[in-house]
């Protein structure tokens, strides 16, 4: 029994190791959700911004608009029109803003819709994922300056 008993504890750890590699494994494999990506990257990209009042001409200022935005989302029987105003930091960048948000701005909102399901779309938490979204994929397509934020204005789903 003495002899058996260093192999017995070895095998059990070994199992043990191997469970634990294993876990650790699936859990960054599988667990690897991309809305939870989106949302971190979004609440990484807040909590590295700064706040301050603004008054409403400073919010008019820095504030651009894109309305009447139409596509279908990826069921192509649910169709999608919404409206969306886009805070940034500066005058300057609302100024390169205004100038590639036809060309840039827009085929990405575009995308991101096409990808989502009426599911996902759905309630405040599925336009602050798409607020998300668009807030990480807009920002490094701006050539200066930064946007802050992303605000649905008008919002509506329809099945065709």
């Amino acid at each position: 029994m003495k002899k058996l008993l260093p192999w017995l504890i070895s095998i059990l750890l070994a199992i043990t190791l191997i469970a634990i590699v294993a876990v650790i494994l699936l859990n960054s494999i599988m667990g690897d959700d991309k809305t939870n990506n989106a949302t971190n990257k979004a609440a990484n990209n807040a909590a590295s911004v700064e706040t301050k009042k603004l008054t409403a001409d400073d919010r008019v200022e820095l504030t651009s608009e894109i309305a009447d935005i139409k596509t279908n989302l990826s069921d192509p029987e649910y169709l999608a029109v919404l409206g969306l105003a886009f805070q940034l930091d500066e005058k300057s960048t609302k100024e390169d803003f205004e100038k590639i948000k036809e060309i840039q701005i827009k085929p990405i909102i575009i995308r991101t819709l096409s990808d989502m399901k009426p599911e996902e779309i759905n309630g405040s938490a599925g336009k602050d994922l798409l607020c998300a979204k668009l807030l990480n994929l807009i920002n490094p397509e701006l050539p200066e300056g930064k946007l802050i934020k992303v605000e649905v204005t008008n919002f509506i789903v329809t099945k065709l």
